[in-house]
């Protein structure tokens, strides 16, 4: 345990952000996952969201929810834009 003053203080807000960065782990993780069951564009955009708060919070990396909004778009726009992805002549 630590024994300086400001070492104590540290710890505590390690585990208030510990707990606050859980819960948009959390968040971000349900939107994703609901999202993938049932591609929809109203889960997509709150998936976007969820992914957007925990980069803005450094709680992911910034390129890894870039990298999961991408993903997670691929999924979606062959259903809704199927011309975009026919070959044309």
């Amino acid at each position: 345990m630590p024994v300086i003053k400001q070492a104590i203080k540290k710890v505590r807000q390690d585990r208030r952000k510990a707990e606050i960065n859980l819960v948009v782990r959390s968040k971000y993780k349900k939107a994703v996952g609901a999202f993938r069951k049932n591609p929809t564009a109203a889960l997509l955009t709150a998936a976007y969201s969820a992914l957007d708060k925990a980069a803005k919070t450094n709680v992911i990396h910034r390129n890894k929810a870039a990298r999961l909004k991408s993903r997670l778009s691929k999924k979606l726009a062959p259903k809704t834009k199927p011309a975009l992805f026919a070959k044309t002549k």
